[in-house]
């Protein structure tokens, strides 16, 4: 079995989607690479997926609309992708329809392509592709019904042999094939089948190629970052393979206020290869921010960093400690923004955050928990007497999404009471709200007048050029305790107070 790289595509010239559209035909389209990317033989098989799902992270519990998932060589990264498609498996009712997007390597062709074959065969069985979604794709911008670029293809095959092996019922699939595409047009094919609860969006992909090992980890986890904070714009082929597959599912996720998380970073030497010349996989899931919620034990471990933070802190003065957080739980590795509030007796004591992702999740709220006891300049430092009977709250922010409105009455109409986040600002000014002010506001024009005039607009006119954004916040937190630091897992960060 070898090590998949990708092969010097064929030249092909296929006519424009406003050309004549192939639909789907009687036929299966049989297996392209069996016996070269996994074994040919089906007991075979099942006994590789069983293996690498063994040493996959074990229960990964995220409600993932989308996965973003490598396509090698199973013995290379099939745990990476056993990982991605962990969480579906272990759905009560796993998808019983998923679209798998992924990147030519085989054939150079202009624009998204769907094979016109009625079903896809592997060494498991057959999926049948759904007809309802193949046919409203094939009428998309951009997309051509043709079998060629899926000769000898492997992006797609490969994600769907895992899917048979660890999804326990049937599924329908739409198998979708990018070329040389407007990743707009990827984003506008997986919008027409996004659909509901019963779909899953497969994004296929491998990371950096035959670089070193230490320089694949590097750029892997520089990439990881990108993809965690949705910055689409920056992905290029020499980070993924597979980066206009994923700059079309982050255009959704920015749209829809989805949460990626990275589940696993591995490379091909992890799995034996040399470590000179290696492949970089990644797997990644994708979550409504508004139902992303993390373990009761991720939460635990995040207050005892911050407490431990605050309480060190407390001790010397407001200056921040070398922490060790390098080691903790993956799902606070992810880059996130947080706020970090401190209240005591119902009255606040302290609140600063992050609008945008900086930095890992478990970093940024350590640091925030820093800076609102030493560092808000509505209040005197925080006093070590003062933490007794302190509460200590972190809030998960997604990303702003902006809200066009022109008057007060406008944006107060299109905000979600007790549930969306507020950011206004104009020029040098703005100002934030959290979602959990919604309980000291009468309405949503009481909340949205109130945060112009904290950001120092005048509230009997609307501010010139003003900008809104809503947000979502997973919000928890506890009493202050004393932790011992020995809790917390081994690292350092250096957190330098500054003013928010």
């Amino acid at each position: 079995m070898r090590r998949p790289g990708a092969a010097p595509p064929a030249r092909l010239h296929f006519k424009d989607s406003d050309g004549d559209v192939a639909m789907l035909r009687s036929e299966v389209h049989p297996a392209q690479v069996a016996g070269m990317f996994y074994p040919a033989e089906p007991e075979a098989l099942n006994a590789l997926i069983a293996d690498v799902r063994r040493r996959a992270r074990p229960d990964v519990s995220i409600a993932a609309k989308v996965v973003i998932a490598p396509h090698a060589g199973i013995v290379y990264s099939g745990s990476v992708a056993a990982t991605a498609f962990g969480p579906w498996a272990r759905r009560a009712e796993p998808p019983s329809r998923v679209v798998i997007v992924g990147p030519a390597h085989r054939a150079a062709f202009r624009g998204v392509a769907l094979h016109p074959a009625t079903a896809w065969s592997t060494p498991l069985g057959t999926a049948r592709v759904a007809p309802i979604a193949h046919t409203e794709l094939a009428c998309a911008r951009g997309v051509i019904v043709d079998a060629r670029p899926f000769h000898g293809e492997h992006s797609l095959e490969m994600h769907l042999i895992m899917l048979q092996a660890m999804l326990p019922a049937p599924f329908e699939i739409v198998p979708i094939l990018v070329g040389d595409a407007d990743p707009h047009w990827v984003a506008e094919a997986l919008r027409l089948v996004w659909g509901g609860p019963e779909t899953g969006i497969a994004v296929s992909s491998d990371l950096s190629h035959f670089l070193d090992r230490e320089s694949a980890e590097s750029i892997d986890a520089d990439t990881a970052r990108l993809i965690e904070t949705l910055d689409a714009q920056s992905l290029e082929g020499r980070r993924a393979c597979g980066f206009l597959p994923i700059k079309g599912a982050l255009e959704i996720a920015a749209e829809r206020d989805l949460r990626v998380s990275r589940l696993h970073l591995a490379t091909s030497a992890d799995a034996g290869a040399g470590a000179s010349r290696v492949v970089g996989y990644g797997a990644f899931a994708l979550e409504y921010a508004v139902s992303a919620r993390l373990a009761e034990a991720d939460r635990e471990h995040l207050l005892s960093a911050c407490m431990t933070a605050l309480g060190a802190a407390a001790e010397n003065g407001g200056k921040p400690p070398a922490l060790s957080l390098d080691g903790g739980p993956p799902a606070l590795a992810p880059w996130r923004a947080t706020f970090v509030t401190l209240t005591k007796g119902g009255g606040l004591r302290g609140c600063v955050g992050s609008l945008a992702p900086r930095r890992p999740l478990a970093e940024d709220a350590v640091a925030n928990t820093v800076k609102a006891g030493f560092a808000d300049p509505r209040f005197q430092p925080l006093d070590g007497a003062e933490l007794a009977g302190l509460r200590l709250d972190v809030s998960v922010l997604s990303h702003p999404r902006p809200i066009p409105a022109g008057s007060e009455a406008e944006l107060a109409d299109a905000l979600e009471p007790d549930r969306d986040g507020l950011v206004l600002g104009a020029g040098k000014r703005s100002a934030l709200y959290l979602p959990g002010v919604w309980r000291h506001a009468a309405d949503a024009r009481a909340f949205v007048r109130s945060l112009i005039a904290k950001a120092g607009f005048e509230t009997n006119r609307w501010p010139e050029g003003l900008k809104a954004a809503r947000f979502r916040a997973e919000s928890f937190g506890a009493r202050w305790r004393s932790v011992d630091a020995k809790e917390i897992a081994p690292a350092t960060i250096e957190a330098a107070p500054t003013r928010h």
